[in-house]
């Protein structure tokens, strides 16, 4: 790698490293650490220590039995450019990896915020009164939108993916209420300040798209971009990316990145700013055969 790729891959490392530390335990497993989640919230991964050599097949079949033994999902990630390695021994180790695009804005290139279709973006609010419920909803957009991608071959599907698919502010309404726990965490979060989510939100249907940013020092990423299945094709998750991402650099970020599900999707990113520089891999257990 050229020095200025090796210093960008270096700052991604370590970003990478703190960014659970507040709100984790961590345990060293051969040349993995892994993250526990203190409380409620999103589990965290394993990832390879820094400066460690590649984590062995070993290495990963004890941190899965250790994820199972505490009940955590058996998920691991890592740059591909910085452990090159891993990948063969992932897959020797059971794993299906996911090859994620890894993208990195480019200030100069920044499109400017643009007006939406049928709604306006605005940053969620802690110390709201509504702050629960638009946690939740933004919180079920998400999900209804990653269980539906935006791009995927044509096959036959079943009655409730098609719900699924066209999932409206009906299904977004109908998620369950956060926890007390859950709620506080997440007040704690964004009252920090490296914690920001910007919703798409029309008059009448309200949230139909939500993005968040993390941030640890100068260095924040882009995650959680999903739109509505119902509200799609309308610009939204581009146009939160890049409004998310202008504030970031506003407020002395000097890396903003994320990571892309697929090529298509990468796409969608170059346009507002973002440039490929290498893969994100993302792993877990192979699925059993049919």
């Amino acid at each position: 790698m050229a020095p200025a790729d090796s210093d960008l891959f270096d700052r991604l490392e370590r970003f990478y490293d703190a960014l659970p530390r507040p709100w984790t335990r961590s345990e060293e497993i051969g040349s993995l650490v892994l993250f526990i989640r203190e409380g409620e919230g999103w589990p965290y991964y394993a990832r390879p220590r820094p400066g460690s050599h590649t984590p062995s097949a070993a290495d990963i079949l004890d941190t899965r039995a250790r994820q199972r033994e505490l009940g955590l999902p058996e998920t691991f990630e890592w740059v591909h450019e910085t452990t090159p390695d891993l990948l063969a021994v992932a897959r020797s180790a059971g794993l299906d990896v996911l090859l994620a695009p890894l993208l990195v804005l480019d200030p100069a290139a920044l499109v400017p915020d643009l007006p939406l279709r049928d709604a306006a973006i605005r940053y969620l609010d802690p110390a709201a009164d509504t702050f629960a419920d638009d946690l939740r909803h933004s919180r079920t957009v998400a999900r209804l939108g990653f269980a539906a991608p935006a791009y995927q071959p044509p096959f036959e599907v079943a009655e409730k993916t098609l719900v699924i698919d066209n999932a409206g502010p009906a299904e977004r309404d109908a998620g369950g209420a956060l926890t007390a726990e859950a709620l506080q965490q997440a007040r704690k979060m964004f009252a920090g300040g490296d914690y920001l989510t910007a919703v798409a939100e029309s008059a009448v249907e309200g949230i139909l798209a939500t993005a968040t940013s993390q941030r640890c020092g100068d260095v924040a990423e882009v995650v959680g971009v999903a739109t509505l299945p119902s509200a799609r094709r309308r610009g939204y998750a581009s146009q939160l990316t890049a409004t998310i991402a202008g504030r970031l650099l506003n407020e002395g970020v000097g890396l903003v990145f994320l990571s892309a599900g697929d090529d298509d999707v990468a796409r969608l990113y170059t346009r507002v700013g973002f440039r490929r520089v290498g893969t994100a891999c993302i792993a877990e257990p192979a699925s059993a055969p049919m």
